[in-house]
């Protein structure tokens, strides 16, 4: 039996996913009388193919041994994608090794290395490099240009949720909120009670309604390359691809257009203004 005072993280989880399944997706008749959203406890249980009273102590954080096969059969009952299957295993697998290792302390301050700021200066596009916590640790002058929330220091999370700006910057910023909340839990993992992740999840939390909605989800994602539409305030809509690249523990981000396009004339002229002195 796990200690009961240590963060239940895989049974809020599982709370949050059943919530999140209608009887008809799971193939359940409906009826007229459910108190709560979603499946019930024992219904998951049903589907999974073990016992109510199991899946209890699963929820409750009273076994801390679930198998692979059962954390498996759950996430086929919740519909998880790959994604959120690895995320639900990840949490069983911590509440394995919780009692054998130390308590969690401060992780080190990420460190861009030197030749990722020759980088960033070489390139020709808007470019950033982002730790794990979404902080941004280093940009280049174009990517400043391109969003003055692009700067060291600032946090893209909370610039999304609490900057103004960026409902316009975004071409769906619903969307975008729901991807990067979703991306952000993912990327702390099992690591919610780190300081830092606490600190900007309170945060958050106290400032932004929408947030809250998002972080209760407990939705699990990724941002990965792609394609997107972005807003600049004075050179309109830009259409650019977007790659992120792992580098030394980080990641490279890079926001560039098609060639011979309309949305690479308006960075050319963007990369002119930002070499400008400024007054």
């Amino acid at each position: 039996m796990t200690d009961d005072r240590e963060p239940n993280r895989l049974g809020e989880y599982l709370r949050a996913r059943r919530g999140l399944v209608t009887p008809e997706q799971a193939g359940l008749p409906a009826g007229s009388h459910r108190r709560v959203p979603g499946l019930r406890r024992e219904e998951v249980a049903l589907l999974a193919g073990i016992s109510a009273d199991y899946y209890l102590r699963l929820e409750r954080g009273r076994d801390g041994n679930p198998s692979a096969q059962v954390l498996e059969a759950l996430a086929r009952v919740l519909h998880l994608d790959d994604v959120e299957t690895e995320y639900l295993i990840g949490l069983g697998t911590a509440r394995q090794r919780q009692g054998a290792r130390p308590a969690r302390t401060r992780r080190r301050a990420e460190h861009v290395p030197e030749r990722l700021h020759h980088l960033l200066a070489a390139v020709d596009v808007p470019a950033f490099v982002e730790g794990r916590y979404f902080d941004v640790l280093a940009s280049n002058s174009l990517a400043v240009a391109f969003s003055p929330r692009l700067v060291p220091g600032e946090n893209r999370l909370r610039s999304l949720m609490l900057d103004p700006e960026e409902r316009e910057f975004h071409d769906d910023w619903e969307q975008a909120t729901v991807d990067m909340v979703a991306a952000f839990r993912n990327s702390v993992g099992d690591a919610v009670s780190d300081p830092r992740a606490v600190e900007l999840v309170g945060e958050l939390s106290l400032a932004s309604g929408r947030f809250r909605t998002l972080w209760a989800r407990h939705d699990v994602g990724r941002l990965d390359g792609g394609s997107t539409t972005m807003h600049h305030p004075s050179l309109g809509a830009l259409q650019l691809h977007r790659e992120k690249l792992p580098v030394a523990g980080l990641l490279l981000v890079l926001y560039y257009p098609a060639p011979h396009g309309a949305s690479a004339e308006k960075l050319r002229l963007l990369a002119a203004s930002a070499a400008l002195p400024q007054p």
